[in-house]
């Protein structure tokens, strides 16, 4: 490739890296694929809306297709190759990059250690901490609700997201590194040792700060395959101005080069192994929380979508729905659609549907029967993975009549 990419190169590239350039491939969905995914995105976000399905089981449905949800909580949870923590926000990520996010822990102990200190509270007290801490490593896997007993009897609730205290004793000791959720039934923590779940992994020294930057950072320029420096910074949630060396040094070890590309202010970094497939032919609805789309700010500037997730938008001030997914469509954006799955009923419920006015840079309009005919094929195979028989269209929004006429055509799901 060229010092001087066209915007449909970078997107091929982009597309590419993430897995989401070619139809998803054939064969059982597993642990191997469970694997892959994480290797090369190095973490998968998590989330607690539940609307349609939890937000990391969705980027593994996009790529891969339909799969057993058991069988990937099995392996984030149960494997001993992966641990949670905080990466792209509440994330897991491989075992082997715990050494470079021990340096977050010791920050939030020192964050955490002032923050409490300023409390001045009868209830935040060392010894109720320390006492949460023994009962996690003496009786682990424990719930915040197994602890409660720990607590002053007419407490109040907490000031973190109304934690009770043994809760915001937990997250504490969690987010420090010195608790480990084991396993999360119904979406719930539980605790344990780090010892108890993470094992040898547990003793790998930290990487000093700098050097667990710099790998964070060339797993996101993996990851991504191109991006601008505060593209690839966000992948890990590392600030821009921590991230500007990093990059250079990434050049300076011949893992990237400088490039520019068509409608981007800023220079981007190319990966050594970047690959532009020349044709993108992939379609996958998106999750708010993929990281093909997380970043806003490019998601605007690689495909012409300016994409806001309106779950915390008062319901009178939405414009495209609680919880819309972008559509991915070769190497466009085309659509987004508002879902819901209505489980007793075995509804896929799209509340509404919407095409892209404008395409992305340098590329041509997709016809919008073109739009709503796959956008169908992919709800239809959405709706059969969890479950549900059959795709009910509700009529707000532009593509909605298209949409309906084609899962009408194309019969229950």
């Amino acid at each position: 490739m060229s010092e001087k990419l066209s915007a449909a190169e970078a997107r091929r590239v982009f597309l590419h890296a993430q897995g989401l350039a070619r139809r998803r491939p054939s064969g059982r969905v597993g642990v191997r694929r469970f694997r892959e995914y994480l290797r090369r995105q190095g973490v998968l976000q998590l989330d607690s809306v539940n609307v349609l399905a939890r937000a990391h089981y969705l980027p593994l449905f996009s790529r891969f297709g339909a799969y057993d949800h058991a069988a990937l909580d099995d392996y984030l949870w149960s494997s001993g190759e992966t641990f949670e923590h905080w990466g792209h926000q509440a994330s897991v990520m491989p075992r082997s990059l715990l050494p470079a996010l021990r340096h977050r822990m010791a920050y939030e102990e020192e964050r955490w250690s002032r923050w409490l200190a300023k409390q001045k509270s009868e209830r935040l007290t060392p010894a109720l901490f320390a006492a949460v801490e023994r009962a996690v490593h003496e009786r682990g896997p424990l719930s915040a609700k197994d602890l409660e007993h720990l607590e002053a009897r007419g407490r109040r609730r907490g000031s973190w997201w109304d934690w009770s205290d043994t809760k915001l004793a937990l997250e504490y000791l969690f987010i420090t590194g010195r608790a480990a959720v084991a396993a999360r039934p119904n979406f719930q923590r539980l605790y344990a040792s780090p010892a108890q779940v993470w094992g040898e992994h547990a003793c790998l020294p930290a990487l000093e700060r700098r050097e667990a930057q710099q790998a964070l950072f060339d797993l996101a320029l993996a990851a991504n395959g191109i991006g601008t420096v505060a593209d690839l910074a966000d992948h890990f949630r590392l600030k821009v101005t921590d991230a500007r060396p990093l990059a250079e040094s990434a050049v300076a070890r011949g893992l990237a080069r400088w490039v520019r590309v068509e409608g981007w202010q800023q220079r981007a970094l190319l990966h050594a192994d970047a690959t532009d497939p020349g044709r993108a032919t992939g379609a996958a609805l998106l999750s708010p929380f993929d990281p093909a789309c997380w970043f806003r700010d490019r998601l605007l500037r690689q495909f012409g979508m300016d994409y806001r997730i309106e779950i915390y938008t008062p319901a009178h001030k939405r414009v495209y729905g609680y919880y819309s997914l972008p559509f991915l469509l070769g190497d466009q954006m085309v659509a987004r659609v508002d879902l819901k799955a209505e489980r007793k009923a075995g509804e896929l419920r799209v509340l509404s549907a919407w095409a892209e006015e404008s395409p992305a840079p340098g590329a041509r309009p997709r016809r919008r029967t073109e739009v709503a005919a796959a956008l169908a094929r992919e709800l239809r195979l959405m709706a059969a993975w969890l479950g549900l028989s059959h795709v009910v269209v509700c009529p707000a929004g532009t593509l909605a009549p298209a949409l309906a006429r084609e899962v009408a055509a194309g019969g229950e799901s």
